[in-house]
């Protein structure tokens, strides 16, 4: 059983979510408050195993109660977020401050929300949280972020930018992640130079924060990152991220790659869903891909990896001792669908050397 304690001003999102959690036998509400003032008081008696936590609320907004609770009692926090830019910007804030994942907050049509995949999304998210490995955080100022690293992090592999250039011209390097794994791309680009191949990367992740994502990823790597489009072509130096709410696949043009964004339905519970990324990388690069499968819950990913494996691409997965949780890496490997097994820290250094063979 998963204890669940909700932080939200908004009475009716209290109610609803309240609702669905306990029509869940794997859940259990076990309290809500309206501000993070009272719902400390709250918790104090009964700690929850999970927190959904709104980002604007009075008393103590959420960034500064998720910050306090993640140096005080690191707890599996999901932010709870309005579709606004602003929002969106504080939630990237908050996934780097140790939020473990995101949901979009329905602002009108609950009714609409419960009926279209709500329901799956939070329940889900929440069973996710409940089994992430969560670490204390010291923040060193309001920009700076400081984690307790485990061993295999703190002795990092050599740094792959005194390595020579790839010299491939026609790779293309598929990623798909989940919860844990907005931080985990931000560390697992950092350690690839802008002439790495292109990118292709779904994060599951709701409509419109993809985008403030991609700004993120873009600000703070050497990469140009975007959110993909449609006839996009791939580019070298490039990475693009799957648009929430929608399937991102890899086509061929003669000599070039091209990114295709279509609707559809939910594949393996998701959309964007990294099968659908992974299968249409084994039908269009085949051999020339390399597939990545890092930290998240569930098994999106572990199909469409074995599609390419059998199509000739060299796949990783991340470690479980560096994963937010095992389970699309560990679903991925037990398919048979994984070349190697390695901790995060060490994943772009082995890409680049399969680019130098």
């Amino acid at each position: 059983m998963i204890n669940v304690f909700i932080v939200d001003d908004s009475a009716v999102m209290r109610q609803l979510v309240g609702e669905i959690i306990n029509h869940d036998r794997e859940l259990k509400l076990i309290g809500s408050a309206p501000d993070p003032v009272l719902a400390e008081r709250k918790m104090k008696m009964n700690w929850p195993d999970v927190i959904l936590l709104d980002v604007e609320m009075p008393k103590m907004d959420g960034i500064t109660f998720l910050k306090k609770i993640m140096q005080e009692r690191p707890t599996p926090i999901i932010m709870c977020s309005a579709l606004t830019q602003k929002n969106t910007e504080t939630t990237m804030e908050a996934l780097a401050s140790g939020a473990v994942d995101v949901i979009a907050k329905p602002t009108q049509g609950l009714a609409d929300f419960i009926n279209n995949q709500g329901v799956t999304q939070i329940v889900d998210a929440i069973k996710a949280a409940g089994k992430a490995k969560v670490k204390p955080m010291r923040y060193l100022s309001e920009e700076s972020v400081r984690h307790n690293h485990s061993v295999d992090e703190m002795i990092p592999p050599p740094d792959p930018t005194e390595l020579k250039p790839p010299i491939t011209s026609d790779k293309v390097i598929a990623v798909g992640a989940s919860t844990g794994g907005t931080e985990a791309l931000t560390g697992f680009l950092s350690l690839l130079p802008p002439t790495t191949p292109p990118i292709v990367i779904v994060q599951h992740m709701p409509s419109k924060f993809t985008h403030a994502f991609a700004q993120r990823l873009d600000t703070i790597t050497r990469h140009v990152v975007v959110e993909g489009e449609t006839a996009m072509r791939l580019k070298t130096g490039h990475v693009y991220i799957a648009p929430g709410g929608k399937h991102m696949l890899v086509k061929r043009q003669g000599s070039d790659y091209y990114l295709e964004i279509r609707d559809g339905p939910l594949v393996s519970r998701h959309r964007p869903s990294v099968d659908v990324l992974f299968r249409s990388v084994a039908q269009a690069v085949g051999r020339n891909a390399i597939g990545v499968i890092l930290t998240g819950m569930g098994d999106d990913g572990a199909s469409g990896m074995l599609d390419m494996k059998q199509a000739g691409a060299i796949n990783f997965a991340e470690s479980e001792s560096s994963c937010v949780v095992f389970g699309m890496p560990k679903e991925a490997i037990a398919r048979g669908a994984v070349d190697k097994v390695y901790s995060l820290s060490n994943i772009p250094y082995q890409i680049l050397k399969v680019l130098r063979c």
